[in-house]
């Protein structure tokens, strides 16, 4: 079905042959210059001084020229490569030259930057600052998908007048001699004006191309795909699924911030290429159809990372990650799910693993007793349950604002009692700001998941073996959710964040209702947390804050859950993966590290408000005009009002 208002025509006037040709030369040109020196001096992160040894930012620049060249070669229906573009759309073309040319752009910036202008590069780093040109400008003599107008929106005028404030504030604070209390202050100014400045003229940059480009799309029928055995379907989705664990664990294993950053650019256009080319709705279709072998193939891959490592460096991130993502779950169903608004989620988590330090028989424990594994994790899961329907039962009847700041006090006297159990001010039971140390690890069956342990040929060492039992709680906590949103219990938490009174009036009791979803997220957050006290072997109040400079807090939780997309599975997931990487990965920024990550989340909500991953419902909300109705004899789509 077409869009309405939408034609297929290029932006720049080439002939068809000609532009695909210029494509073709930039994605190989990007490609080849990863077999290139970039750079004289090995001061750079990577060391891209090697010919024919691609490391750091050249692998990233090797997958982006490879992916444009791919689907241009799929869309002009190349015999044996028509499968990586099943809709023929140019416009994934587009996207992956973009990218190409990101990962360029990015580069030399950088390393003009760090060794000081760009007599730095070596014949690499100019072939692909080249390649990433051309293939961007033969993608746009290409036919793509546009509508045929799209009015220039224009930001509030007055943020531009930090355009020129921030390079006089530069100046000035770099004129204030270095040894006057004043200057590291006006440093810090002058770097947050120069961040919000470039934010500011990247959303106008944005909307100047949206308006120039006006790239669109065009739904057309996917041609029926081949019919294949199913043992090959089967090992299609396998290998789609270890794909993306090395492209995660790529993601993860970074080294240094450049690597990172280059690596999120990347990503950030090559799903949008792969998305318009047609073959991740190939490959849904292929999962759909084998349900079981998808989910055994998604564990495995996920199961599968702790053995792609040689040290335990990168795979206590990935624990870290599960226990967030976790949470984060745990907070959609009351968010995503219920419509209830929590700022001080963060403290179920804390309750959880106090309850689970407390019997884990630590010798700052004042009980003094040492339950076994189940018990404790059970013990963290009931008490942060007991203590969800405490807080819920006489708050719950307020709603939007209101309950928001209740739960916000909640979070905050959560912690500042802890602080006070201290045997000073209070009953000796935390120890105060000292907290609950040397918290012995978990023994499961005779197994110490505190010692290294080898498991076909490779040694498991301790965060290896929580990331697996880590992994087991976040895959219970799929199956929780998953059964709960989908029965006539999730189906009522919808209505009422919908319309909670028209919710009422069709019979829905609203407060019993949201205090079950208060009690079942506070349950599972003390699921997690009770892992999370064995793997930090310390629980103190300062974990449990309602914002920090690093995750897990309320506000990195609230931001996880609406980042990845409300009322799904692997929009939190995906999500708090991004939220702990990206503040883990910017720790090169210094002082500046806050600032730049909030900049991001404002232009990427300001460019998909919905989530990352969004259900259709929330697609709806926000580009009700831009979702295609769907064809007859199809399912009823979704709208607002519907639950």
């Amino acid at each position: 079905m077409t869009t309405t208002h939408t034609e297929t025509t290029p932006v720049v006037p080439l002939p068809a042959r000609g532009a695909a040709a210029v494509t073709g030369l930039g994605a190989l040109a990007t490609a080849a210059s990863a077999a290139m020196s970039w750079t004289w001096t090995s001061d750079f992160p990577g060391d891209l001084t090697y010919y024919g040894s691609p490391a750091g930012l050249q692998w990233l620049a090797l997958a982006a020229g490879l992916l444009t060249l791919v689907l241009l070669l799929a869309a002009q229906g190349v015999p044996g490569l028509r499968w990586a573009a099943p809709t023929r759309s140019n416009n994934a073309v587009l996207y992956a030259a973009t990218g190409a040319l990101t990962v360029a752009v990015y580069a030399v910036a950088a390393i003009s930057s760090e060794l000081g202008g760009t007599t730095n590069l070596e014949p690499g780093g100019w072939v692909l600052a080249a390649g990433g040109l051309l293939a961007v400008l033969g993608a746009l003599g290409l036919p793509l998908d546009r509508r045929t107008a799209v009015p220039l929106r224009i930001l509030d005028r007055r943020l531009f007048l930090l355009v020129p404030v921030a390079p006089a504030a530069w100046f000035g604070a770099h004129a204030i001699p270095g040894d006057k209390p004043v200057a590291p202050v006006m440093t810090a100014l002058s770097g947050g004006l120069a961040i919000a400045a470039g934010v500011v003229l990247l959303l106008q940059l944005g909307h100047l191309a949206n308006s120039g480009l006006r790239l669109g799309r065009i739904d057309r029928p996917l041609a029926a795909p081949r019919a294949l055995p199913s043992w090959v379907e089967v090992l299609l989705i396998v290998l789609a699924f270890g794909t993306g664990l090395f492209a995660i664990t790529f993601g993860i294993d970074t080294e240094y911030g450049e690597l990172f950053t280059g690596y999120l650019l990347f990503v950030a256009l090559a799903v949008p290429a792969l998305t318009r080319s047609g073959l991740l709705a190939r490959l849904r279709a292929l999962t759909v159809k084998h349900r079981p072998v998808t989910t055994g193939a998604a564990f495995a891959a996920a199961a599968g990372f702790p053995f792609t490592q040689t040290s335990d460096q990168y795979t206590s991130v990935a624990t870290n990650i599960l226990i967030f993502a976790t949470v984060a779950l745990g907070l959609n169903i009351v968010v995503g799910l219920a419509g209830l608004l929590d700022l001080g989620y963060v403290a179920f988590l804390g309750v959880g693993a106090y309850a689970a330090a407390l019997v884990s028989g630590s010798p700052a424990s004042p009980i003094h007793v040492q339950f076994p594994f189940w018990a404790a994790m059970l013990t963290g899961a009931v008490v942060s349950m007991v203590f969800g329907v405490l807080i819920g039962a006489p708050t719950l009847r307020l709603r939007g604002d209101y309950l928001a700041i209740v739960t916000l006090g909640f979070g905050e006297i959560f912690r500042i009692t802890m602080l006070n159990l201290n045997g000073t001010t209070g009953p000796k039971v935390t120890n105060g700001s000292n907290g609950i140390p040397r918290i012995p690890d978990l023994q499961i069956l005779g197994f110490d998941l505190g010692k290294p342990h080898t498991v076909a040929g490779v040694e498991l060492g301790r965060f290896s073996n929580y990331y697996l039992l880590m992994l087991l709680v976040t895959a219970l906590v799929v199956l929780v959710f998953a059964r709960v949103g989908n029965s006539r219990i999730g189906r009522a938490w919808v209505a009422i964040r919908e319309d909670e009174t028209a919710a009422e009036a069709m019979g829905i009791n609203g407060f019993r209702l949201k205090l079950l979803a208060f009690a079942l997220g506070a349950l599972l957050a003390g699921l997690a947390g009770t892992v999370q006290a064995h793997v930090s072997y310390t629980v103190t109040p300062d974990q449990y804050t309602f914002a920090e400079a690093l995750p897990p807090n309320s506000a990195f939780l609230l931001a996880a859950v609406i980042l990845g997309g409300m009322g799904t599975i692997s929009g939190p997931l995906a999500g708090a993966t991004l939220l702990f990487l990206i503040p883990k990965k910017l720790e090169f920024l210094a002082d500046y590290q806050l600032l730049a990550f909030g900049a991001a989340l404002i232009v990427l909500m300001r460019v998909r408000p919905e989530g990352l991953i969004p259900n259709r419902r929330r697609q709806l909300e926000f580009h009700e005009a831009a979702v295609p109705a769907q064809a007859s004899g199809e399912p009823t789509a979704l709208t607002k009002s519907g639950a």
